[in-house]
């Protein structure tokens, strides 16, 4: 507990209030009255982590810095003053700095991948800088060319030809001497890591057995430099169930040799710091291992300060925290105690880019697009496509974190950098509004609107309360006289506050339970096909729904080979647009498509997924039902190793059919082309893929937002086009009985 001692307090009574039923039983022990640091006073509220060591690592990586500022950008200390960055972070309370090596990011014309063009001189240069400031290094080996993640761990361009046994000789040797030539160079190495983010491989290697002689090949080359270099395994996902228990487990049969178990965690991503916290500590308790954080970042603001789209905040994340300053500083302060609280083994946290800031103005697009490709500043460049054609090479562009940045879109530090030398003593500022909640309401068409009386209001101290707020009640009377549509309801809060209600009202969804939310999924038919055991379920996870909590997910490292369906029943005849949502990956020799089926057609239209969170919507229109009876589903074949998720099924009418072809009714009626599409609805950026070990995968790649259409692969048959070709016939009959009886005549006035 803690209690403020007052000055004129001369003693204090400490001791414990025990009481329980006959013969209950405990010991009290180990009684300790300690005092505390008193809270500064600051621009933000940090709450004061207790148990903290001095030793704890507080770190960043800054592998980007060398980039951004041969691309011109400036950075600036507390006054104003433009100042070194490796001095302004110092200075902040941060004592390690971690850099990543790229073994070749340059293409056969020696221009760069980007992405801070990483190799092993700029990690030297880093290094000294970071030196020379009184920090230690963590140099984080990726071996390979260009981001490695679970998406993708591609060997080097100079390892690809190589049998295993050369790639681990490769490996060593590369590990020793790039190791050496830091340490030659007056570089205070601390850490080395063997890879990055290695859930699904490793250079290449895809087996465990394999990755993990490869893991004690760099561990060796570590040992042989030093002995007093601490050596990293890096991982992330610590939100799937066993993950963390079967990798750790995985390595300590296979003789894996290292010091450090280390984690990525997001908290968009990467659910509760509590969860974070537990797994953490099996793996220490287990097995021995210090744990830290390798990676971790918040969003402090909505803004995009380059012109290329960010990683956060998207649809289906999981924001706890405002997304403010303050939201930021909260987020880096509870990440740090969720790993204090692991014990003496958890031994640092590092925030993942907090200079990646923008090269210049989202206006000036065209001009960041030329910085970007001269020194690598952006996430990637045209030139990756060499290397990276799939990933890379189509999404390459600018900065995709400087909302989650420590410095302000022109380099000024944010109060939350200080928050690693807060946590020490803890900080306080006066009480203020720091968010207020905006509502988000979607109805379907001739359903009351539930109008919320009160929103829920978060302090910057983290305190939230429930306001009363005043909507604009004309504005939601007008939302309900014109029916379908998008509609922002402002609102006040304590009379002068903002806040807007986003109000959705949808044409009426026939689909039972479309979300899965519900518990009775009874009118729900799932079909395995050609032999394949169950490999679907109704999954529990927010981040892999597009709504809600619930979605359909598949995964099997077998084939993945299913359908999903629904019969929906006393429908009024007319015409319907059905649609749904879907994501996933590792989709080979896809054949995937969604369908409504009246009995007498069949409309069909395919679709694809690219990515964990690249919600695709595939969607058929112009479905005719004429005997109120329709069944809608969709069909999911893939190769072994898929995954994604279905979410959000949607059936909903667009007007009358009338029997002459006549349009009638509302919306889209008479003339329907019945065509789908698969247009992708929200895409994704750094997000995580649990890899081989453990079948729920969801892949993170380090690459900004997606843009991806999913053609169709079969235009559905339609009412209309079924009219029109009857309408063809009759025109051909018509002239041939017209042909028929010219040529009669003919031939009469011959004979």
């Amino acid at each position: 507990m803690k209690f403020e001692w007052k000055e004129d307090q001369q003693n204090i009574t400490v001791g414990a209030a025990v009481s329980g039923k006959p013969n209950a039983w405990g010991y009290i022990d180990h009684f300790r009255l300690v005092k505390v640091p008193e809270p500064v006073q600051a621009d933000l509220f940090v709450e004061r982590v207790d148990g903290i060591s001095k030793n704890f690592i507080k770190g960043a990586d800054v592998s980007s810095i060398i980039a951004l500022e041969e691309s011109g950008v400036k950075f600036y200390n507390f006054k104003g003053e433009e100042q070194d960055i490796f001095q302004t972070l110092a200075e902040a309370g941060i004592n390690y700095v971690r850099v990543r090596v790229w073994n070749d990011p340059y293409d056969s014309s020696g221009r760069g991948y980007g992405g801070g063009n990483n190799d092993l001189t700029k990690a030297i240069q880093i290094g000294q800088r970071a030196t020379a400031n009184g920090m230690k290094v963590l140099v984080d080996f990726h071996y390979s060319d260009f981001w490695a993640d679970p998406a993708k761990q591609k060997a080097p361009k100079a390892w690809s030809n190589l049998t295993f046994e050369e790639k681990k000789e490769a490996l060593y040797e590369y590990t020793k001497e790039s190791l050496q030539a830091l340490r030659n160079a007056g570089v205070d190495v601390g850490m080395v890591q063997i890879g990055n983010e290695t859930n699904g491989g490793l250079a290449g290697e895809k087996e465990w057995p394999k990755i993990c002689e490869l893991f004690n090949q760099g561990s060796k080359a570590v040992r042989d430099v030093s002995k007093d270099i601490l050596v990293v395994l890096h991982f992330t996902n610590p939100e799937v169930p066993g993950g963390y228990e079967t990798i750790a487990e995985t390595l300590n049969k296979n003789h894996v040799d290292y010091d450090v178990f280390a984690s990525s965690y997001y908290p968009y991503w990467h659910g509760s710091v509590e969860n974070l916290t537990a797994v953490l500590k099996h793996v220490a308790d287990t097995y021995g291992k210090k744990v830290m954080v390798a990676e971790t970042s918040y969003v402090y603001t909505y803004e995009d300060g380059d012109g290329h789209e960010n990683t956060a905040p998207k649809s289906g994340q999981t924001l706890n925290y405002p997304v403010t300053v303050q939201g930021q500083a909260h987020a880096i302060r509870d990440v740090i105690d969720a790993v204090v609280q692991v014990g003496e083994a958890g031994i640092g946290v590092f925030y993942w880019e907090p200079a990646w800031i923008p090269v210049g103005p989202p206006e000036n697009l065209e001009k960041n697009k030329e910085i970007w490709e001269k020194y690598g500043s952006g996430w990637a460049t045209r030139f990756a496509a060499e290397y990276d054609p799939e990933d890379a090479g189509k999404w390459y562009g600018g900065s995709a974190v400087d909302n989650q940045a420590l410095f302000d879109f022109h380099g000024h530090p944010l109060p939350s950098l200080n928050v690693f030398k807060y946590v020490d003593t803890g900080a306080v500022a006066p009480l203020k509004i720091d968010e207020i909640k905006n509502i988000y309401l979607s109805v379907y068409e001739g359903e009351k609107i539930p109008v919320p009386e009160k929103v829920s209001v978060v302090y910057n101290d983290g305190t939230e309360k429930s306001e009363t707020v005043a909507w604009d009640e004309a504005a939601i009377e007008d939302a309900v006289r014109k029916g379908i549509g998008r509609y922002e309801i402002r609102g006040k809060v304590l009379g002068i506050y903002n806040v807007t209600m986003y109000l959705e009202i949808k044409p009426k969804n026939y689909v039972l339970n479309p979300s899965f939310e519900e518990e009775d999924r009874s009118m729900w038919k799932i079909t395995y096909r050609n032999g394949t055991s169950p490999h679907t379920d109704f999954l529990n996870k927010a981040s892999d729904a597009k709504t809600g909590n619930y979605s359909l997910h598949f995964y099997s490292d077998q084939a993945v080979d299913f359908m999903v369906e629904q019969t929906i029943t006393g429908l009024e005849p007319g015409y319907y647009n059905f649609n749904l949502f879907l994501q996933g990956g590792d989709a080979k020799d896809a054949e995937m498509y969604i369908f409504a089926d009246t009995g007498e057609k069949l409309y069909k239209t395919g679709t694809s997924v690219n990515g964990w969170a690249n919600w695709v919507n595939p969607e058929i229109k112009g479905i005719l039902v004429l005997d109120g009876t329709v069944t809608i589903g969709a069909s999911i074949k893939v190769g072994a190793g898929a995954w994604g998720t279905l979410d959000d099924f949607y059936l909903y009418r667009v007007g009358d059919y009338t029997p002459d072809g006549e349009k009638g009714g509302q919306g889209e009626t008479g003339n329907h082309g019945g065509t789908g599409n698969g247009q992708q609805e929200n895409a994704k950026d750094e997000k995580e893929e649990q890899g081989i070990l453990v079948p729920d995968k969801f892949a993170r790649g380090h690459h900004p937002e997606a843009e991806s259409n999913a053609p169709a692969r079969k235009l559905p048959e339609t009412g209309t086009s079924h009219f029109q070709i009857l309408l063809a016939g009759a025109v051909v009959l018509f002239t041939g009985a017209l042909l028929f009886l010219k040529a009669k005549r003919l031939s009469g006035q011959k004979s």
